[in-house]
């Protein structure tokens, strides 16, 4: 156990009952352990327990950070009189570690510069906070277009699953790594090993690994790990942002695997759910972890984030919870995923804050709104067309329908990170060229073009 030497261990008392990761303790003698210190089972040092509330002056209830059968009751727990820390500085750069710092990469242990509490710093004043309003492209047409990303900002992707979430990530990851400079953290909560595992293998194919800390709690591991993951990937990217005077990438897949650990864990804690099934608390846990990933006036972390959107419904209270705290959502659809449409992106229900002529500029703000209008229109003639097909349209109307089509296919793109799948070669585009093309197609230069010419190609020539 790290900082052993240094620590002098007291004990707490006998583990009373178990509900699921939910572990109460009765304290058996003087000491009561405060919240949030980090305790341990007497007969395995690795079996480790967070104190999270208090039942009376005698019992606490704490989150036990291991196996459900690796504790029993009667087992005896000892005190480490300190927080869960995770080792930091440059050491942890191009390693893939859980919650505390363990390895999971099978490089052995993780060089640590200091170790810091995973609760992290106290909250930031509003005037230490950045408000600069930057652009960062990420190459990717549909984004760069319709929900640009802000140096210093977050970025959103919802969509269900099968809908390319994390591709569409992982090309972000790489378009921004590359122009980025500074340091990346990933949090890995509540996904497939496998997912973890290709996303190594790929950072290090690609040579970007040297730059990222990966922190990871998969889907195998139990609630109290994947909701204490989140904490500790935000306390790398609270160190380098403060400590190393860096700017940092910050990624998480996903948002809704943490909400949904929370809430297993409130269940298991017998606290009163909210009206549609959510912890009580879900709105001050996920304000808690967005305010931690805040840019400073000199430093930036910059957070791309995906959201799992449970039973394709948008209006799931983790959603409504998590959309005020990021600059831009992208909605991905399970239709235009069925299209063969990469990215799947909803257009109607995709929304930034970005989208102003003070940040984006006059031309790419008037031309997201006719290409907005353009799209409203297609998706209303696209009704019809399905019922009485398209040569039933009058001639404006069919002119309409097939711009719709081509700013549809224009806006794929062949992915980096989708090469080996699709055999495209990946590619990526301005900004300023993407408003300019779609600028064309709205206008009509191209109204000669079939639209199956749009389809997965970079910029269009002339």
């Amino acid at each position: 156990m790290e900082h052993q030497e240094r620590t002098i261990y007291r004990p707490v008392g006998r583990v009373r009952d178990l509900r699921g990761q939910v572990a109460t303790i009765m304290c058996d003698g003087e000491y009561r352990p405060p919240l949030r210190e980090l305790l341990f089972a007497e007969h395995d040092p690795t079996i480790r327990l967070e104190v999270y509330a208090y039942e009376n002056d005698r019992v606490v209830r704490c989150l036990l950070l291991a196996k459900v059968t690796a504790l029993t009751r009667g087992d005896r727990v000892l005190s480490t009189g300190r927080e869960i820390s995770i080792p930091v500085g440059s050491g942890v750069l191009g390693r893939a570690m859980d919650l505390f710092g363990n390895p999971e990469d099978g490089k052995g242990p993780v060089a640590a510069h200091a170790w810091r509490s995973i609760h992290g710093t106290t909250a930031r004043d509003l005037q230490d906070q950045m408000i600069n309003r930057e652009l960062i492209e990420t190459g990717i047409k549909a984004l760069d277009f319709f929900a640009p990303v802000q140096r210093g900002g977050k970025i959103l992707l919802v969509g269900g699953a099968g809908v390319g979430k994390t591709v569409l990530m992982s090309e972000i990851l790489q378009g921004l790594i590359s122009v980025h400079g500074g340091v990346s953290i990933f949090a890995g909560i509540g996904e497939r090993s496998r997912e973890g595992y290709e996303l190594w293998h790929w950072l290090e194919e690609k040579k970007l690994l040297g730059h990222v800390a990966l922190v990871l709690g998969n889907i195998h591991k139990n609630a109290a790990v994947r909701f204490r993951t989140a904490w500790s990937a935000s306390t790398l990217a609270e160190y380098f942002r403060d400590e190393e005077k860096q700017n940092v990438l910050f990624f998480v897949d996903n948002v809704y695997r943490f909400l949904q650990a929370g809430s297993e864990l409130s269940t298991l804690a017998n606290e009163i759910p909210s009206e549609f099934g959510y912890q009580s608390t879900l709105l001050s846990e996920i304000a808690q972890f967005e305010s931690r990933l805040k840019s400073t006036m000199s430093n930036t972390v910059t957070s791309v984030q995906t959201m799992y959107l449970p039973a394709d419904e948008i209006s799931d209270p983790s959603i409504a919870a998590t959309i005020p705290h990021v600059d831009s959502t992208v909605i991905l659809s399970r239709s235009a995923a069925q299209q063969g449409r990469l990215p799947a992106v909803d257009y109607m229900k995709t929304r930034s804050a970005l989208l102003d002529p003070e940040i984006v500029g006059k031309e790419h703000y008037h031309v997201v709104t006719q290409a907005t209008e353009l799209l409203a229109q297609y998706e209303r003639l696209a009704r019809i067309v399905a019922i009485v097909g398209q040569d039933e349209l009058s001639p404006e109307n069919r002119t309409i329908f097939e711009r719709g089509q081509k700013v549809l296919n224009y806006l794929t793109q062949p992915f980096f990170a989708a090469e080996v799948q699709t055999g495209r070669k990946g590619v990526r585009v301005p900004r300023e060229k993407t408003v300019m093309d779609i600028r064309h197609i709205v206008d009509g230069t191209h109204d000669l073009k079939p639209a199956q010419a749009f389809l997965y190609i970079g910029g269009l020539e002339g």
